[in-house]
């Protein structure tokens, strides 16, 4: 395989979301505008996390190589006046969510989580698309539909938010802080 030089390596194997953005994040924060990071991780979801990350901070998703179980993502930072991190304005607590649901208002809880981390705890009557099929799979989705995104930590579903905007659904919400943080009822396969 042939070998693609990076100015720095970032080992974020064996992490999960949000991890290796987080570590990715920090280690462009130190990078020099024009080099190149090659970050090294195991996790799946990493291929569509830290591609969705470069789209909305403004850095330059190269590509991925897989090597093994480890993925090889190569990303160029771009000088400060091309880097603008977004934001998705419209957000919303786990709590406000929650009270929705349970005022039972006709509202679409889109998960973009992995299917397996939806598979073992998710929201009841929640929709998975995972950010990395999301582009793929808008026509599952009503544009006139008010929905409500979740994730672990808020992060996926910061960028999944704007990519639905982008695409010309109205009514899009970010749920902070997400699953990791959500004390309402629960569904998950069963486990045995």
């Amino acid at each position: 395989m042939e070998t693609i030089k990076a100015n720095v390596r970032l080992d974020a194997k064996g992490l999960a979301c949000p991890m290796p953005i987080v570590k990715t994040k920090k280690a462009m924060n130190e990078l020099e505008a024009g080099l190149v990071l090659e970050v090294q991780a195991t996790d799946k979801g990493s291929i569509a996390d830290l591609k969705a990350w470069a789209e909305s901070s403004g850095h330059q998703y190269l590509g991925t190589l897989e090597e093994g179980d480890v993925l090889k993502h190569y990303l160029r930072k771009s000088s400060s006046d091309e880097t603008i991190e977004k934001k998705h304005p419209n957000v919303i607590s786990n709590e406000e969510l929650e009270k929705k649901l349970n005022m039972n208002e006709n509202i679409v809880v889109l998960d973009v989580r992995e299917a397996a981390e939806f598979a073992f705890n998710h929201i009841p009557n929640a929709r998975s698309i995972p950010l990395g099929e999301l582009k793929d799979r808008l026509n599952e989705l009503n544009k006139e539909d008010h929905i409500f995104v979740v994730c672990r930590t808020g992060n996926r579903s910061d960028l999944a938010a704007q990519k639905l905007t982008e695409k010309g659904f109205i009514h899009v919400v970010n749920v902070l802080p997400g699953m990791s943080q959500w004390f309402g009822e629960m569904d998950s396969v069963q486990r045995k």
